[in-house]
């Protein structure tokens, strides 16, 4: 069961294959749109995706929309960015 507020809320659940298994009981992931109106921020040591988010929106939990705007980070785990100080990544702008 997923919040009414969830990311995840509209996702497509996976279908049955021919032989009417679910073979994973879950949801697709969801489809992620070209980011706009970003701000390049260069990365400093001690930066993390949760503490960007709340510098930038002032809510550590959307530490996901960082993530979304910049598919070369691999995923979530890499939230401490220690091993890309000085490369440029994309924040977008926050919701209004």
């Amino acid at each position: 069961m997923l919040l009414s507020n969830s990311r995840y809320k509209n996702g497509r659940r996976f279908e049955a294959d021919t032989q009417g298994v679910v073979r994973c009981k879950g949801i697709r992931e969801r489809e992620i749109g070209a980011a706009v109106g970003v701000v390049e921020h260069m990365i400093e040591a001690g930066d993390r995706l949760d503490l960007l988010a709340h510098r930038y929106y002032n809510d550590a939990r959307l530490w996901y929309r960082i993530l979304d705007a910049n598919p070369d980070l691999a995923n979530g785990v890499e939230v401490s960015l220690s091993q890309r100080v000085g490369e440029v990544i994309l924040i977008p702008k926050a919701k209004g």
